[in-house]
């Protein structure tokens, strides 16, 4: 069977949209081949899809990973995680500081049975007050979301080493331009393929990097429950991966400069950007991260929800957005947006406060960001 990347005998620039559900067998030798894994081979788009493969590809590469299982989003890749490697009875270790949707996906794993523990980024340290003998997996984001709280990746590994559980880290934030939780001691990495890798506000995917052990696991939950992304987002992701690392780069240039700026702020006050030397997880960033911070940032706007309403209705540049990791520079309030599936009296006891904005800063011209700001602020 000819290899559907490679029709002419030469490989295309841009991977071809193999839109197919099912495939011809030439053989019942073929088919078998396919199935016992002799060859790669395609027979059903929930289980495979050759422009979906070469995406997962290119990102575990990425990530230097021996392999990566790309889904329909990124809560769908948390979730995939969660249900290959999680039973009843078990217990799981979580941080206030991830995306907000999680404490929808807690209250099923609750209902099937697994014991969550939920704890402030600022322990994690201490965290292993927390582990108990039925600690199957500690799950963290870092730089957090929407604190940019920054975790010990490389202390939690070899805690997690210690009592026989895995560590998975949330990669959205830093991207694989500026850290690699896997060179860092971290079982799994995942991404909301959605934001910085895809990059352009125009697909959904999430995707899951480790080694083999681990992908063979998690190509049999999908399989099963069905997230396999379909191969138009994916050709979509492959395009925003060819302009990923300028990207990343431009966006923590930028950052580093407005959160720089923003430290001079009249009504300006907690700047949470792990590259200030200010910030309280910045040695620890120094350390795990390279080429940079990212482009995410949290700051608090005045005293009450109001005053970050009024600078956000007055910016011009930045989107009002949800969000983040795109080419337009995006805020939001967490408060009102991100955190809105958790319990108005959960959403500010780690830290957030219902004035705090968060920031994804773009790739514009950083003069034009900056002025944007100070026509807000002013």
């Amino acid at each position: 069977m000819p290899d559907p990347l490679t029709p002419y005998g030469n490989k295309p620039m841009v991977t071809p949209i193999v839109n197919a559900v099912n495939y011809h067998y030439a053989s019942f030798e073929v088919l078998r081949r396919i199935t016992d894994g002799e060859i790669d081979g395609y027979t059903y788009h929930r289980d495979d899809n050759p422009t979906v493969r070469q995406v997962e590809k290119m990102i575990a590469a990425m990530e230097k990973a021996q392999d990566c299982i790309i889904c329909t989003s990124g809560m769908a890749a948390c979730s995939l995680v969660y249900l290959s490697f999680l039973s009843a009875g078990d217990h799981i270790i979580l941080f206030h500081d991830i995306y907000g949707a999680h404490y929808k996906v807690a209250l099923a794993l609750e209902r099937f049975g697994v014991r969550i523990t939920w704890v402030n980024a600022d322990e994690s340290a201490a965290i292993e007050r927390y582990i108990t003998a039925d600690t199957k997996m500690i799950f963290c984001e870092t730089p957090s979301n929407p604190l940019c709280k920054i975790v010990d990746i490389a202390g939690l590994s070899a805690l997690c080493r210690k009592h026989s559980a895995l560590l998975v880290v949330d990669n959205t934030f830093a991207t694989p331009f500026h850290q690699h939780p896997l060179a860092l001691g971290a079982d799994l990495v995942v991404h909301s393929a959605t934001k910085a890798l895809g990059g352009h506000n125009d697909l959904m995917a999430g995707a899951i990097c480790g080694s083999k052990e681990h992908y063979d696991r998690l190509w049999f939950s999908r399989q099963a429950f069905g997230t396999t992304l379909d191969a138009y987002s994916a050709s979509l992701l492959e395009r925003g991966l060819k302009t990923f690392e300028i990207r990343a780069e431009k966006m923590a240039a930028n950052a580093a400069a407005i959160a720089t700026y923003l430290l001079q702020c009249k009504g300006v006050s907690n700047v949470r950007y792990p590259g200030l030397t200010s910030d309280p997880g910045h040695e620890t960033a120094r350390r795990q991260m390279f080429g940079g911070y990212g482009g995410m940032m949290a700051f608090d706007v005045g005293t009450t929800i109001d005053d970050a309403k009024r600078f956000i209705d007055r910016l011009k540049i930045i989107y009002h957005a949800v969000s983040l990791g795109a080419t337009e520079s995006l805020i939001c309030i967490p408060y009102l947006t991100t955190m809105l599936y958790m319990p108005p009296e959960c959403r500010t006891t780690f830290g957030v406060r219902e004035n705090t904005v968060r920031l994804s800063v773009g790739i514009e011209p950083s003069a034009k960001l900056v002025n944007d700001l100070r026509q807000a602020l002013e």
